[in-house]
């Protein structure tokens, strides 16, 4: 039992401090402290107790000053302890547990005093590499633990440096200072960690270090990471992080580049070299695309025959520049689709590729997988020939001239009524015209959203789009007529039927979209019934998707007669990477558009928009904000009744498209 007047020491904060024993109640004692306080402690807590008894019959301020005196000679002396002379001596004994004043007997000498075991002790708490205190016995820690600990000590000060410094340049960051890799030498690393954690959390293995240091420069707020990135260079103010955390590639491999910059235009004389090649270059060939299109897949020819039309649609080959298995074909593989957000691009292949080299630019003479397509009056295929060919773009159109000057050139009227022709046997045949408007978001000084809507079914872009359909149509119908396997795409009929024209409005198309089959990728043909052909691939964008490139490659091999190139097992993994790919791919495209609709909307919190209703159920009722076309969901409201159809005033309660969040009220 520990009497009134014994010296003792515990530890408090990691300190040792020292008290006198006023009184024992058995399981808890009552001390007064070295900084004059009354203390009541649980035996547990101590560490040391002297021998000695001491007398407490000094006044309170007497008491404090002896123990303060104590305090500062047990200090010195451990300060002088070398305790590896000891453990050196220690640790060659054949046992490795030894009492406190044995130890402190080998410092010294006999007799050991309070005041000297106490230092020992203090010693081994501020030095924890060679010896362990537990109870009342002390462990001596061998040569392979030492230099464990020694380790470990290294990196927690490595670790406290990181804190410490990176904490300061987080500040000075965030105030906008720039922060030099001379002032801050893991600054890169640290950034790299902050954006791995930000965008993976618990996944990334450095993310509880990157916890310690935001929370040491107070930054705790939920996207704090996020802002010290913008401030310090690495992201834009409206970083696209649903493409970083989706793993889709972004930056193409050094080594694709260098393979790309190496694949240069091929002269019309190399081109023609080749037998198998037609050489077009006199036809009036023309792109039709938007303004800012700058990759060129397809262009366009028509010509007048005495029994119907001939048709030219003029696909850019990309089999000179890609091959089955090489670099760049397997970096088309990985993407699967090139990408496209209001504030840039992730293209399929290198730019100097999908925008030079391969596009179909006006002007320059390019290889190309020509389809010249054989029409009577009614748009009945009469038949249809794919050649290698050599073009030269003579203009380049976009939408809106095309819309507007459709009567007064002669060719574009002539595809306007083929056009039209191959719309309505496809209506006839069951297709499904769901022109759900187009939703153009642009932007200003980077970060301002601006929302409008274009229709998909002008006259242009239906003339394009039903041509582009042909072309891949008379693709699939070859490649089932060789017996080849292929990737055919294929959807079964909807659930429920509700739209049967060419534009049934929004609201029934809009409800339509809701009884979709999902599409499919086979490796045989099967019924597309959402177009309403009997079989469907796709091969007039191979420099944007993966799948028109496969499929060109095989049509090529074919037409050239050499055969089968892809095998059906071929076929079938293609299928499942692209399947995989593209959905990822979409996720990506669908939550940057959404990002984006919720920053313009951001603009609007407080305002009300109108909303069309599309559905009213007994729980919740689906509506769609009309201004950008994005769907959401309210309770009904008692008070305020609506049917389907409706137009309603919804007000925009709360919206943070960082967050993902937006909450719409009645």
């Amino acid at each position: 039992m520990i009497s009134q007047g014994r010296l003792i020491e515990f530890i408090d904060a990691g300190k040792f401090n020292c008290a006198f024993v006023t009184d024992n109640t058995g399981t808890r004692l009552r001390l007064l402290g070295q900084n004059g306080r009354d203390i009541n402690l649980p035996q547990s807590r101590i560490v040391c107790v002297s021998k000695t008894r001491h007398s407490l019959d000094a006044g309170r301020d007497q008491l404090v000053a002896e123990l303060k005196t104590i305090t500062q000679k047990r200090q010195e002396t451990a300060d002088s302890i070398n305790l590896q002379e000891i453990w050196e001596v220690a640790c060659e004994e054949p046992v490795n547990e030894f009492s406190v004043i044995f130890l402190a007997e080998l410092i010294f000498g006999d007799s050991v005093t309070d005041d000297q075991v106490a230092a020992f002790l203090r010693a081994v708490f501020s030095d924890r590499f060679y010896f362990k205190f537990k109870g009342d016995r002390i462990t001596v820690h061998s040569p392979e633990q030492v230099d464990q600990i020694r380790h470990q000590m290294e990196k927690e000060a490595e670790k406290e440096k990181i804190l410490e410094t990176g904490s300061s340049a987080l500040h000075r960051i965030m105030k906008g200072e720039e922060v030099h890799e001379a002032d801050w030498p893991d600054k890169e690393n640290i950034l790299d960690w902050i954006e791995q954690t930000y965008l993976f959390g618990n996944e990334f293995p450095h993310s509880d270090l990157v916890r310690q240091l935001l929370k040491k420069a107070s930054l705790n707020g939920p996207h704090d990471s996020y802002h010290i990135l913008v401030q310090a260079g690495r992201w834009e103010v409206n970083e696209n992080i649903s493409l970083l955390k989706s793993a889709h590639p972004v930056a193409f491999s050094p080594e694709a580049i260098t393979v790309a910059s190496e694949c240069t235009e091929s002269s019309v004389e190399t081109l023609l070299s080749d037998r198998k090649r037609r050489d077009l270059r006199e036809l009036d060939i023309f792109t039709i695309d938007g303004p800012e299109t700058r990759d060129f897949d397809d262009a366009l020819h028509v010509e007048q025959l005495d029994d119907g039309f001939l048709v030219g649609v003029h696909i850019a080959d990309v089999t000179t520049v890609t091959s089955p298995g090489d670099l760049l074909f397997q970096e088309a593989r990985e993407r699967a689709t090139s990408l496209y957000f209001p504030e840039g691009q992730v293209p399929m292949l290198p730019e100097s590729l999908s925008q030079e080299v391969c596009s179909l630019v006006c002007g320059k003479v390019r290889p190309a997988i020509s389809f010249l397509i054989h029409l009577d009056r009614d748009g009945e295929l009469i038949n249809s020939k794919i050649v290698p060919s050599v073009i030269q773009v003579k203009r380049r159109l976009v939408y809106e001239d095309v819309d507007l000057n459709l009567e007064s050139d002669k060719h574009i009227l002539m595809l306007h009524t083929i056009s039209n022709k191959l719309r309505m046997k496809r209506l006839q045949n069951g297709a499904l015209f769901l022109p759900f408007p187009d939703v153009n978001i642009s932007l200003s000084n980077g970060d301002v959203a601006t929302i409008d809507l274009s229709p998909v079914d002008t006259p242009a872009r239906t003339l394009v789009a039903e041509l582009m359909i042909l072309t891949n149509k008379v693709a699939a119908d070859y490649l089932a007529g060789q017996e080849a396997p292929g990737l055919f795409r294929s959807q079964g009929a909807p659930r429920k039927r509700i739209v049967s024209g060419f534009n049934d409005g929004l609201l029934l198309i809009a409800q339509q979209r809701r009884f979709l089959s999902r599409g499919e990728l086979n490796t045989r043909p099967k019924e597309h019934t959402g177009l309403g052909l009997p079989c469907y691939t796709t091969v007039t964008s191979p420099i944007r998707r993966f799948l028109d490139m496969a499929m060109q490659h095989q049509i090529n091999s074919l037409i050239r007669s050499k055969g089968i190139l892809f095998s059906e097992d071929e076929c079938r993994n293609f299928c499942a990477s692209i399947n995989q790919n593209l959905v990822r791919a979409g996720m990506v495209r669908q939550q940057r558009h959404r990002f984006w609709i919720l920053r313009h909307l951001e603009q609007k919190t407080g305002e009300k928009l109108n909303a069309l209703v599309v559905n009213r159920g007994p729980k919740r009722i689906n509506l769609l904000l009309t201004c950008c076309l994005l769907d959401f969901e309210l309770p009904p409201n008692p008070a305020f009744p609506v049917d389907t159809g409706d137009t309603v005033r919804v007000k925009i309660a709360r919206v943070n498209a960082l967050d993902n969040i937006l909450r719409i009220e009645w």
